[in-house]
């Protein structure tokens, strides 16, 4: 009888560990909230593409070996600050979402950093393009994939400048994100001996650049930088073709960010010859196009994923890999074990997640194919240099993060 007593308690013991890992997660599921433009200027390139590549990393994580759940919940922030605070104050009050995915736009992007800094939801900033993300603003909360500004206009230039890109005019949508790329790009030019020549700022969803557009060819610079993304960077590549900003005025363009929902949009013919910078794209192995045929189904066909899309797939099954090996989704017990090791990711290839919270990658510059070079459907880019990812991003010890000793 004291055997039995003995095992019984063993048992016990085992179950009652089985079952205070699974309470470690709240309400027995994880909620992942994607929080985007569901309807505006970033709708292709994020959108419910993001959503459902969110579903895609839940399916794939299976339940992490431990039967958990995941449930994905959406949100339009509608590119406003206050209308994604208030989205994401009602997920951790209400709903009880335990990470926020995705985030185009910067100012929102920081916002809703600020809101989670001290709580127990993780910020995924997948598409957030702000590097205070992972400087001044960093938090033990937040994690940053696929790319920032400090990459996007380093690299970009860095491989421009390499082809003798070395003056320059901006185009830039006037918020957070325009600012920081047209600030960082200039100070990479200038240190490596380019100018500068002027630029110009547009709101953002702007229709009409033609007016901008005539001042950039008239600066003269050899390259013309569109610092701005998604509807403003396709209306600014389509209306540069008509008034003859490009190779007929001696001039390059350079998409600062943009995809390849956006070269779609504008066509071959008038996007020939756009250099860009992606940290992602469907054709360029076998995992990456195995992928992107699962999510061009899953959306209905005739499609492919943008850097973002795969970028919310990545970092979702990254965390509730994370949860998983935590026996949590508390961010603050979580989030650091995305920070652990080195991994493979089918997508990015290799990576690594630094202290700050910045996700380290190789990043690609392509140039847009001509019409005649394109052989299948979404065959566009050519890659003309990559970066390694300890080059492509800002050194760790230059961002400011309070967060690194």
């Amino acid at each position: 009888m004291g055997r039995w007593k003995g095992w019984l308690a063993v048992a016990a013991g085992l179950l009652a560990c089985v079952g205070g890992a699974r309470a470690e997660i709240s309400d027995g599921v994880v909620r992942v909230g994607v929080l985007n433009d569901i309807s505006g200027v970033f709708q292709d390139t994020n959108g419910p593409g993001s959503v459902m590549a969110a579903r895609m990393a839940a399916e794939d994580f299976a339940g992490g070996g431990r039967g958990i759940g995941v449930e994905i919940v959406q949100g339009d922030h509608q590119n406003r600050a206050d209308v994604g605070s208030a989205l994401v104050r009602r997920w951790l009050d209400v709903d009880r979402v335990d990470a926020v995915v995705d985030v185009p736009n910067s100012a929102v992007g920081l916002a809703v950093n600020t809101l989670l800094r001290d709580s127990r939801a993780a910020l995924l900033a997948s598409s957030t393009a702000t590097s205070e993300l992972t400087g001044a603003q960093c938090s033990p909360n937040t994690v940053q994939w696929v790319t920032d500004t400090w990459a996007i206009a380093n690299s970009t230039a860095a491989g421009v400048m390499q082809r003798g890109g070395d003056s320059w005019y901006f185009l830039t949508v006037d918020y957070a994100l325009g600012h920081g790329i047209v600030r960082d790009a200039s100070s990479f030019i200038e240190a490596r001996g380019g100018r500068v020549l002027g630029g110009a700022r547009h709101p953002l969803g702007t229709s009409d650049l033609s007016s901008l557009l005539l001042q950039a060819r008239s600066s003269r610079a050899k390259i013309v930088g569109l610092a701005n993304a998604g509807a403003d960077t396709i209306n600014a590549v389509k209306q540069a073709a008509e008034f003859g900003v490009g190779p007929r005025s001696g001039q390059s363009l350079v998409a600062m960010l943009a995809f390849i929902n956006d070269v779609h949009a504008m066509g071959l013919r008038a996007a020939q010859g756009v250099l860009l910078t992606e940290a992602f794209y469907w054709d360029m192995n076998e995992e990456t196009r195995a992928w992107s045929r699962r999510f061009g189904e899953r959306m209905g066909g005739n499609r492919v994923p943008s850097t973002n899309q795969a970028g919310v797939y990545s970092a979702t099954l990254a965390y509730l890999r994370a949860v998983a090996a935590a026996g949590t989704d508390d961010a603050r017990r979580a989030v650091p074990g995305m920070k652990r090791a080195p991994f493979r990711d089918p997508l990015f290839g290799d990576m690594t997640v630094r202290p700050d919270g910045r996700a380290v990658h190789a990043m690609h510059l392509f140039e847009v194919k001509k019409p005649e070079e394109s052989r299948h459907p979404f065959d566009y880019y050519k890659v003309v240099h990559t970066i390694p990812g300890e080059q492509a991003f800002r050194p760790m010890a230059e961002g400011g993060c309070p967060l690194v000793r």
